[in-house]
């Protein structure tokens, strides 16, 4: 009962905070419902973002890959902090001089639009098919297993699973549907620090049990049960090799941090520049700090667990949980997962509501909607998406490496070509909308062909690199046959306050310092 209450109390609040803080606000306009009017501070930016990529999939996902594999991981999570400050330093002063509401806008300006559309499509269907059900699906693992829903209603696990997963579509479908992207933001903020407070709670609590009431004892307990497992470079043919640094990965971070509509759409919502660099940034330290939290708990847990979960290594989180807190924190560390879990599913609705609504519908199929019109159809999107998530979900239920790693391999399918065109368009005047088009068609072909049918044996990570270079190559040779006509400069839209913040190259230095230490004396 205590479990349930404190669940309850806390998730009633986060609801009621955004609520308040929206009782005034008019989401009738798009700006309003898709970039909350343009009024987002940094510490609402910094919260929103870190609750969009932080998710169960990393809670769950994360900690049950490092619990099998150890701190190798750790690359997913700090080399995020250098892309944030490329982000903040060099991609989103210009995405507010241009006043985008969604990244391929950009791609009409500099290609054309059919290039435009098809970006937004793929994108919608990424988080469809790749995302969301992910989300939802490693959200019902962590509850199922903390309230033991089954147990409780006299059903089968699977069947407790999928309940689990269609209420928490359901609650997640409100706020993106009814609130926009205000009562997402809103909601994350407390949600993110309820995140890094009960995130860090689990293992401080296991490790002052380890160490007998002396939080270092029990590190350096967890340490000598197996050294090894905290190296953060890891082995040609591990799970994630330290040359992925080098390859694929540092695209990977370019294009979610940078140019991914469902995490920069909080940065384009900023009231001004200095607030965006300042959430940037802000999260770029959270980064650093969430291998605490997402990496962490995993090696503790094969310090209690031995290797009790290596066939089932995405519930040695849940485990632990119920382990190490009290029984009055685990209802509120269940509320923070379902706040991670509510985060990242009305975002990423949100971010595809905007893409369909403004870059489809207002483009192709009716172009004289009015503002409110506009909003409905974003409503609409919203719902039908969100059923689709919800069917898909019990989809991924086997994922031999994890559900974490299980996400990363289907996002190459998508992220590779966009980040290539992208990146194309601001660094090569040259590229067409031609060359664009047909790189992103012969990169989508080569990744499936290569990861999915031919299984060609090459981590994952490697191909996205293989696939970015061969990109290049098909633009290049493309636009020298049909060359570009479109030579577009960006001009200030006049939308939001451009000065930039004054501490914004001394915390970019500073982060690239401290992800550049991690890897020297983790080595």
């Amino acid at each position: 009962m205590l479990k349930l209450l404190s669940f309850l109390a806390f998730t009633g609040f986060v609801a009621g905070y955004a609520w308040y803080k929206l009782r005034k606000e008019r989401l009738d306009s798009s700006d309003g419902f898709f970039l909350g009017g343009r009024s987002l501070t940094g510490i609402v930016i910094a919260g929103s973002m870190l609750l969009t990529n932080i998710s169960t999939e990393h809670l769950v996902g994360m900690n049950g890959s490092s619990y099998k594999n150890g701190f190798i991981i750790i690359a997913w999570e700090v080399t995020s902090a250098l892309a944030l400050v490329v982000c903040a330093v060099y991609f989103v002063p210009r995405y507010l001089k241009m006043g985008l509401t969604t990244i391929p806008q950009y791609l009409e300006y500099r290609f054309d639009g059919m290039t435009r559309t098809l970006v937004a499509l793929f994108l919608i269907i990424s988080f469809v098919v790749t995302l969301l059900p992910i989300v939802l699906f490693t959200g019902a693992i962590n509850m199922e297993s903390i309230f033991e829903i089954s147990a409780v209603m006299d059903i089968s696990k699977g069947e407790g699973l999928w309940l689990t997963v269609v209420v928490i579509g359901i609650i997640g479908s409100i706020y993106a549907i009814f609130g926009g992207l205000k009562a997402v933001a809103y909601s994350d903020t407390i949600n993110g620090y309820g995140l890094l407070i009960g995130g860090l709670l689990v293992p401080a609590f296991a490790l002052l049990d380890i160490g007998d009431n002396n939080m270092w004892k029990g590190l350096v307990k967890v340490y000598e049960h197996s050294p090894e497992k905290f190296s953060v470079i890891g082995a040609p043919g591990s799970v994630l090799p330290f040359e992925v640094l080098f390859t694929g990965l540092i695209i990977n971070q370019l294009y979610f941090w940078c140019m991914n509509q469902a995490i920069i759409q909080r940065a384009l919502g900023a009231v001004n520049l200095k607030e965006a660099q300042k959430g940037l940034l802000l999260t770029g330290v959270f980064k650093i700090l969430m291998p605490l939290i997402i990496i962490l708990p995993g090696v503790i847990g094969f310090y209690y667990f031995q290797d009790t979960f290596y066939d089932s290594q995405d519930t040695v989180y849940p485990e632990l949980v119920k382990r190490v807190l009290p029984v009055g924190l685990i209802g509120f560390f269940a509320a923070v997962v379902m706040g991670a879990v509510l985060s990242t599913f009305n975002s990423v609705l949100n971010s595809a509501a905007t893409l369909f609504s403004v870059g489809i519908y207002k483009r192709h199929i009716n172009e004289k909607a009015s503002e409110k019109r506009l909003v409905t159809i974003g409503r609409l999107t919203s719902t039908i998406l969100a059923v689709a998530a919800i069917l898909a979900a019990p989809m991924v239920a086997s994922a031999p490496d994890g559900l974490y790693q299980l996400l990363q391999q289907l996002n190459g399918i998508f992220f590779i070509p966009i980040a290539s065109i992208l990146l194309a368009g601001f660094f090569l005047k040259n590229i067409s909308a031609t060359g664009a088009k047909a790189a992103l068609f012969v990169g989508l072909a080569f990744y499936i062909t290569v990861t999915f049918i031919l299984q060609v044996d090459l981590h994952f990570v490697h191909v996205w690199g293989i696939e970015f270079l061969l990109n290049m190559v098909v633009m290049y040779v493309v636009s020298y046959f049909y060359p570009n006509k479109n030579f577009y400069q960006p001009v200030d839209a006049g939308e939001v306050e451009l000065t930039p913040w004054r501490y914004t190259k001394p915390l970019a230095l500073g982060l690239s310092i401290v992800t550049l230490l991690i890897y020297i004396l983790m080595s």
